[in-house]
Formats: structure tokens, sequence, C-alpha cells
């Protein structure tokens, strides 16, 4: 592994995922890997599961962690090549991950999308610069496009929870109060559309269909009471349109997922990466429910972390 950014990145996913099991039951057993290492974070949007649980990942592998807000504890930063600096930037991209990379032994990144301009979000353009400059490994803690440390969470959830060795999977579309990206999505499609013993069904309303790319070899049901139909694992999540980009084509409040919803599944356990708008998205009756696995999910995200540290460190 030599940097990570999506379920690419991961090689054999059996073996990645086996690893994090045996972390997670001897979280602090590797902390050799760690040793006078030092695990650099650097944030261009909010977070809180993301922040709080890199830095605990990184004390787990007896690793030292520092944390920037970037252009809030940093000076500003230009992204534009070329451009001449005279106006509200105070430093170049360029300089400022080069020397970021003086600092640390592996660079955790989060980005965001603006959702107005398609090309420059889905062609990562903050992100790949990042990786262009930084001469230590790179961590995506979210992009534009992609969220795959939740997503590596999100399986070790399920592969330590599941009852059978196969299981159906869904992801659901809920509706919000604002627009949100298809980060998350795109993530989940990516890493459980290629898991072998997942039966995996995308379902929202039509408009809202997701990058190809990422939704290859997933069923999608627009039918959302059909797609959950004998579902094992249910993930809910709201996401803006991707083919009119940005935009929120409709907000259908029959998308909300209920207890009467997940009566069709097969008892299924439910899954969200949080925040959650709760009885916009979901009802309280379903994330309180002994089935909401939505803190456990949210403690692995330690472990996801603390995985592919010790994959980038060791």
């Amino acid at each position: 592994m030599k940097n990570f950014t999506s379920f690419a990145d991961a090689g054999d996913y059996k073996a990645l995922l086996q690893q994090a099991l045996e972390i997670k039951a001897n979280p602090y057993g590797y902390q050799h890997i760690g040793r006078n290492k030092t695990v650099g974070l650097i944030f261009f949007n909010p977070s809180l599961r993301t922040r709080l649980s890199s830095v605990k990942a990184a004390y787990n592998l007896g690793a030292q962690a520092w944390v920037l807000n970037a252009g809030a504890d940093s000076w500003t930063l230009e992204m534009a090549d070329g451009a001449v600096m005279n106006g509200g930037t105070q430093e170049h991209i360029k300089d400022a991950i080069a020397v970021m990379s003086q600092y640390c032994d592996v660079l955790g990144v989060r980005t965001f999308p603006t959702l107005k301009d398609k090309a420059e979000d889905y062609g990562e353009v903050v992100f790949n610069k990042i990786l262009q400059y930084a001469t230590v490994p790179v961590i995506s803690l979210e992009s534009a496009t992609l969220h795959p440390l939740q997503s590596f969470a999100d399986l070790i959830t399920v592969a330590e929870t599941k009852q059978k060795e196969r299981v159906k999977v869904v992801l659901t579309w809920a509706p919000h109060v604002r627009a949100l990206p298809q980060c998350v999505p795109n993530s989940f499609c990516d890493w459980f559309a290629e898991i072998d013993w997942v039966d995996f069904v995308i379902t929202h309303p039509e408009g809202y269909e997701l990058d190809p790319r990422f939704t290859k070899g997933a069923r999608i049901e627009y039918d959302q009471k059909k797609a959950l139909e004998g579902a094992d694992y249910v993930q809910a999540k709201n996401w803006s349109s991707y083919q009119d980009y940005g935009q929120v084509l409709g907000n259908d409040p029959a998308w909300m997922l209920t207890p009467e919803h997940m009566a069709l599944t097969k008892d299924a356990k439910f899954l969200h990466c949080l925040p959650v708008r709760r009885n916009v998205e979901v009802s309280d009756a379903v994330l309180d429910a002994p089935g909401s696995l939505i803190i456990q999910e949210a403690g692995n995200r330690t472990i996801s972390m603390q995985t592919v540290l010790h994959e980038l460190l060791k």
C-alpha cells in the first residue's frame, strides 16, 4: 500500500479485513509500528469522527499526531498553478504540502466537493494536487468523491456481526434538508459491490443515480420497499443528484427509514455513517433500536484508520 484513497488501494481486501479484526482484538499490540512516527492530519472542512478516530488510531499505534485546520490554523492556501499571488491567499498548496511532509511520516487529508463544478470535483483537483506535492504516503480522510475509511469501517462492522456466510446489504437514499455530496454512497458502492459474500442492492428515487464507475456490479432498484425485502443490513444515506450535479430533485419524506420499512427486511441491522438528521433521514425508532449498529460502526472508524496506518508505516 503506497497511499489509501479508494477500495483499489486496499489490495487483498480479505487480508486487510483480517488484519483489522486482529487489531481490534489487540489494539495496543502493534505500538512498535508507530514508535517515533508522526501522523499529520489536514482538514479543509469540519469533522468529528474522522478527526478524533484518526488521532486515537495514531496513539493506539504508538505514534504522535498533529491536526491542522487549513485556512483557520494556517495561512490561506492558493490552489491555482501559476497564480500571481497578489490577492487574499498567502501560501501556495505546492509549498504547504511539501513542508507538511517534512513534519510527518503519513499525511491524512480531508477535502470536500463544491457541488457546483462536477468536472472539478470528480477530477479530484485539490486532492490530486496534494498527492502530487506530498513526499510521504497520503490517506484520504474523505475527498470530493470518496470516503474509503468510512466504507472500510462499514465493512468491518458487517464482517464482525454477520450471522451467515452470505448477506444482503442495501444502500438506501434518504431525504435531507440540504444538498449533500456523493462521497459516502460512492465509497460504500466502491467497496460493497466488490465483496464476494455480499448481495448488494442500491435503492433511490429516479434521478439520483450515482456515478456508474462505483455502482458497477450492484443491482439498482427504484422501489425502496422491494429493495429492502430480505435485507440483512441497511445503510441509509442522502446524496444530491450526480447527473443534475448537486441538485435536490425531490425530497419525498416517504423515503425516511422507519420501523415499517425495517419490517420488510430479514431483521436487518442498521448502518449510518453519522451525523444523521433524526426523523428526517431516519426515525428515532430505527436509530435507537437494538439492531442499530451506528455507534459500533463509528467506533470502527478507529480500527479502519489504525489498520491503514499499520499498513503504511510497517
